[in-house]
């Protein structure tokens, strides 16, 4: 695992398309490392935390086995890049997700498809316990705003890691909606930038909303009930630099506009 993830391919040859920027040893290095020790805690991690989901807090899903059914076919039938983008109400909107897409078990065997993510660091990462939690269910936590450098080198690292068979979840949006909706305001254009970082790119968009998320709030009730949707995006542009990144952010907040649409439609 840490040589499979520490090893660089450049150049065009590259079937599955590389990163612009060379990703320093050093990083490439502590990605090899985080993914071998989230696959050894895994089987204690990620059952741990679908019994609390099921069990302490009682959440559910309607349609779950077809949910799953269809998440694992699509991976099944299209190899190459694929990066979840998902709408953003709570602060467990990242786990909840995960659980829905397939089983914690089958995480335990299939690690690398276990979505890895960028929490914002002063909500994920204050301290030296949460930021042990958040190693250990691949979270590269990221300052929303912080320093150009840092934020661009987590994104080299998400497009390495997309390039070599990783699940990588974002939440355009950029932060939890205030106003229980796909919000454009506040819209993160680093999920473009990575999907033409990382050429080939399928988008999983997923619109995830409890059946009573009526209001903004820090987490789901207790009991809650989810409504999952997907639907495969490949989004293309032919804009340069920050227009292409936004062009491309704009794509996959339309597609989740209409995902939300058809929800309320159905309610």
């Amino acid at each position: 695992m840490i040589a499979e993830l520490a090893v660089e391919t450049t150049g065009p040859s590259a079937s599955a398309g590389v990163t612009s920027r060379r990703l320093p040893w050093r990083s490439r290095l502590a990605l090899g490392v985080q993914s071998l020790v989230v696959r050894l805690v895994g089987p204690i991690t990620l059952i741990g935390i679908g019994l609390v989901m099921r069990f302490l807090y009682g959440f559910k899903f309607h349609d779950l086995r077809d949910i799953r059914h269809r998440f694992k076919t699509e991976l099944k039938a299209n190899s190459g890049p694929v990066l979840i983008a998902a709408n953003h109400l709570t602060f467990v909107d990242s786990p909840i997700l995960t659980w829905g897409l397939a089983p914690t078990w089958w995480y335990v065997f299939h690690s690398a498809k276990m979505p890895w993510n960028t929490p914002e660091r002063s909500n994920f990462a204050a301290n030296p316990f949460t930021r042990v939690v958040v190693y250990l269910f691949k979270c590269l936590p990221i300052t929303r705003g912080g320093d150009r450098k840092v934020v661009t080198l987590v994104l080299d690292k998400l497009a390495h890691l997309l390039n070599r068979g990783h699940l990588v979840l974002m939440f355009p949006e950029g932060r939890r909606s205030r106003t229980t909706r796909v919000d454009r305001t506040q819209a993160a254009h680093g999920v473009g930038r990575l999907v033409k970082a990382a050429p080939g790119t399928r988008v999983l968009c997923v619109y995830l909303r409890g059946d009573h998320q009526d209001e903004y709030s820090l987490l789901p009730v207790k009991g809650e009930t989810f409504h999952l949707a997907t639907s495969w995006l490949e989004p293309a542009t032919e804009k340069k630099g920050l227009r292409g990144s936004v062009d491309i952010t704009d794509q996959i907040l339309t597609r989740l506009e209409e995902m939300e649409e058809e929800y309320f439609n159905l309610r």
